[in-house]
């Protein structure tokens, strides 16, 4: 085979898979479900029970803003899985402050294929550290069979 033909080839197949590519409908997805963004909950155990996530689905933050019993929870996109693991809010862009999760909620839309980092930033990083308030997800493509 030449380099032209196994070029050629190449991109005959990419082309292939590009068209399984499915372009339906995105989820919303509530971060969370009834118990929504809240402190304690355990959103990695959510995540494996929730996944796969999809690119252009969008997960929507809800929580109540700041109260006597609640001391505030926002929502962060981490830059790195370091940054996930370790809860270090240095290098991280806020997208929700505390009171945007409120009534329908802060939403995201996973639009590329790549990981996403979200925690809560709130009270030096301890919500994230010992509240469990920190979710990962890498969206998939969606594939037609």
């Amino acid at each position: 085979m030449t380099l032209m033909s196994r070029a050629q080839l190449g991109f005959i197949l990419l082309v292939a898979a590009a068209s399984l590519l499915e372009v339906s409908e995105a989820k919303t997805i509530v971060v969370g479900g009834s118990e929504g963004w809240s402190f304690g909950f355990n959103y990695t155990d959510w995540a494996l029970q929730n996944s796969p996530f999809y690119i252009n689905d969008e997960l929507v933050f809800k929580y109540d803003p700041p109260s006597k019993t609640n001391s505030g929870y926002s929502v962060y996109l981490l830059p790195n899985l370091w940054s996930y693991i370790t809860c270090d809010f240095s290098k991280a862009k806020i997208l929700a402050s505390e009171t945007q999760g409120k009534g329908g909620g802060f939403k995201v839309e996973l639009n590329q294929w790549r990981p996403y980092y979200f925690a809560s930033g709130n009270k030096d990083g301890y919500n994230c550290k010992n509240g469990l308030m920190k979710l990962f997800a890498v969206p998939l493509p969606r594939w037609n069979y």
